[in-house]
């Protein structure tokens, strides 16, 4: 059988059965969630992310410095989602001999711009010769109070931050034009898409008030993310298509722009369930952190939409998935 015959999801489980380093008596959090945590003075977060040319990205259609800022800050979006402070950073590269060292200088320099936004020291890595770019990161982190995936029940609601969709309506534009351009309109959308904001800030808020219950970033694609929280978690959801938050640029973009909301990933907000006794202090906060609650989870693993005249029917798992 070949990998693309069982998809990503499948491929993650035969790891997870085949590595699980739950076996050490400090590991608090395996593979699974966000990140995992090791226990110490305060709960470790550790995350890893891989990015390879022509499969996470062009090298044409990202520039350089941009791309450094994104390799960081796709993973600081991962401690975000467990509530975490990120600390350290180790950065792998794998370069063709023809690379241009100006390339390299930029993306250096986005890479550190993102590292000293957020406070994150690169302490070390690797470097290598390669036919293609490959970028991999690793961020340590640590919480006093982490947030997991598993931690959904039935009768929460389900909050999410910043709009969706603008992201794949960005790469979109940039595939559309091949190049990334200077479209006024379209700025927000490919800012979106070359350059993302982990939303620390809020994932730690959210943490140490206590008032996510489980939380996930939106890297896949919302159908996807809510689909993982509602599996760790044994319980099913409802969506509110009408409350899906969507911005003004995508309205102008897109026709039909919700399957873009539902499916394009790549926005890295956060999307977090909420016990309905804490749902009026999440709501206070919405006007600082632009949140929306978009739904509810329920009993059982079913995953439904429901459109504004009230009817239901199941939401198709569409997002991102690598070997599909």
């Amino acid at each position: 059988m070949k990998l693309k015959d069982l998809g990503e999801r499948r491929v993650i489980q035969i790891i997870r059965r085949r590595l699980d380093g739950r076996g050490r008596g400090d590991v608090r959090l395996g593979i699974g969630d966000d990140t995992a945590v090791v226990r110490g003075p305060k709960n470790l977060l550790l995350t890893k992310d891989l990015l390879v040319e022509d499969y996470d990205f062009r090298p044409a259609l990202c520039p350089p410095r941009l791309l450094g800022r994104k390799a960081l800050n796709v993973n600081l979006s991962d401690i975000a989602a467990m509530g975490g402070r990120p600390l350290h950073a180790l950065l792998g590269l794998a370069l063709p001999v023809e690379t241009d060292a100006k390339w390299l200088l930029a993306f250096l320099d986005g890479f550190r711009g993102a590292a000293r936004a957020a406070g994150v020291s690169l302490v070390g890595g690797d470097i290598s010769e390669a036919r293609k770019i490959m970028i991999s990161v690793t961020v340590t982190g640590e919480a006093e109070t982490f947030v997991r995936r598993s931690g959904a029940r039935a009768g929460d609601l389900v909050f999410v931050s910043g709009t969706l969709g603008d992201a794949a309506a960005g790469l979109r534009i940039i595939e559309k034009a091949g190049r990334p351009g200077k479209d006024r309109i379209a700025g927000p959308l490919l800012r979106k898409f070359l350059d993302p904001a982990p939303r620390l800030e809020l994932g730690a808020l959210l943490a140490r008030r206590k008032l996510a219950a489980a939380m996930i970033d939106v890297s896949d694609g919302l159908s996807v993310d809510l689909a993982h929280i509602c599996e760790e978690s044994g319980a099913g959801a409802e969506i509110d298509l009408a409350r899906v938050p969507l911005s003004a640029a995508l309205r102008r973009f897109a026709e039909d722009p919700l399957p873009l909301a539902l499916d394009g990933g790549e926005d890295f907000e956060l999307l977090f369930t909420v016990r309905p006794r804490n749902a009026a202090r999440v709501r206070k906060l919405a006007g600082r952190f632009k949140l929306t609650e978009i739904g509810r989870i329920t009993a059982g693993k079913r995953i439904m939409a429901v459109d504004a005249a009230g009817r239901k029917r199941p939401l198709k798992i569409r997002g991102y998935e690598h070997f599909r």
